[in-house]
C-alpha cells in the first residue's frame, strides 16, 4: 500500500524519535501532529538525512483536543493514517479505546495495561491493528520458538528452578512483555513454581552497569537472561538476548506498519495481528 501516513504517539521520546526515522527511511510520510503526555513541548523536529518534519504534539490538557486531532487526521488520510503508539503502561487502554472509537488502523508498541480489555476492545470494534510487547524480528523468532517448545514438549523443564534478569533503560517503567511471554513458556514447560513478581528488573545505572550493559547504552537497551538449574545443580541452561540501542526494534514497527496497512487495504478478514504473524508472512525487511 502506498502513500500511508504514520502518527507517531510517543514523541518527544527517544523511542518515538527512532521509529519515525525508520519510517522515514521505508518512505512513509510522518504526520506533523502526534498525541503525547502531560508536561511536553509544544512541538518536536525529526531528522531523518534531508528530511525534516516538525511534529506538533497534542497533550491531554484540553478536553477532547486529541480526540480532535486523530479525527482530523483520520478525515484526511483515511485508511492510510496507522498510528503507532510507544506511549506509557498507564496510556494502553485509553489510547487503545480512543483509537478504536475513531476507528483508526494502529500498532501497539507501548507495553503493559490490560492486555485482554485492549484485545477485547479491538476485536470488538473491527479497526485494524498489530499489538505486540517486541518489534524486534529475531527476538520475536525466540518468542515463537518458545512457545511451540511449550506446545510440543510439555514439562521438558519439570523440576527446573528459573531465574530471570532484564535490564532496560531507566524510563521504562513496567516489567518487560517478552520477558512475561517467555516465562510463561517456561511455566508450560514445568520450571518451578515462578510468579511474574519474581522476574528481577534492573533500572539503576549501576547495577545494568554490573550486568555488562555499557555506558553508551544505559539509555536505551534490552538485556535479558533466562537460567534454569536442575534440582541437584548438576545442570544449567541459559538463554540470553542482548540489545543494545532501539534501531532494531524500530525497524521492526516499520514493518509492522506497512503489513497492517497491507492487510487493511485487503480487506482482511483477521483484523488483529502480533509479531510472529508478520514474521510467519515473511514480509519483515
Amino acid at each position: 500500500m502506498s502513500g500511508i501516513v504514520v502518527m507517531m504517539n510517543g514523541l518527544p521520546g527517544a523511542m518515538g524519535h527512532e521509529v519515525s526515522q525508520a519510517c522515514i527511511r521505508r518512505g512513509l510520510t510522518l504526520a506533523p501532529v502526534a498525541l503525547t503526555g502531560g508536561g511536553q513541548p509544544a512541538d518536536c523536529q525529526v531528522t531523518e538525512g534531508s528530511t525534516s518534519v516538525t511534529v506538533k504534539l497534542v497533550g491531554p490538557d484540553a478536553a477532547g483536543s486529541q480526540r480532535k486531532a486523530l479525527e482530523e487526521l483520520k478525515k484526511a488520510h483515511g485508511n492510510r493514517l496507522v498510528i503507532i503508539d510507544f506511549t506509557h503502561p498507564t496510556a494502553v487502554n485509553p489510547n487503545g479505546d480512543l483509537y478504536t472509537s475513531v476507528g483508526v488502523t494502529y500498532v501497539m508498541g507501548t507495553t503493559g495495561g490490560d492486555r485482554e480489555a485492549l484485545m477485547k476492545a479491538t476485536n470488538d470494534s473491527g479497526v485494524y491493528a498489530v499489538i505486540a510487547p517486541n518489534m524486534g524480528k529475531q527476538i520475536v523468532a525466540l518468542q515463537a520458538t518458545m512457545e511451540r517448545m511449550a506446545r510440543d514438549f510439555p514439562g521438558a523443564f519439570s523440576g527446573y528452578k528459573l531465574e530471570v534478569t532484564e535490564s532496560h533503560q531507566k524510563t521504562k517503567a513496567d516489567t518487560s512483555g517478552t520477558a512475561k511471554a517467555l516465562v510463561s513458556s517456561f511455566q508450560k514447560m514445568g520450571v518451578d513454581k515462578f510468579e511474574m513478581d519474581d522476574i528481577k528488573m534492573l533500572r539503576d545505572d549501576e547495577s545494568q552497569k554490573a550486568f555488562g550493559v555499557s555506558e553508551e547504552h544505559l539509555n536505551g537497551h534490552a538485556w535479558h537472561t533466562y537460567t534454569l538449574k536442575s534440582g541437584d545443580g548438576s545442570v544449567e541452561f541459559q538463554f540470553k538476548h542482548n540489545v543494545s540501542g532501539r534501531r532494531t526494534y524500530s525497524e521492526g514497527v516499520a514493518d509492522a506498519v506497512q503489513f497492517i496497512a497491507a492487510k487493511c487495504a485487503e480487506k482482511s478478514k483477521k483484523r488483529t495481528f502480533d509479531m510472529i504473524d508478520i514474521l510467519e508472512a515473511g514480509v519483515m525487511q
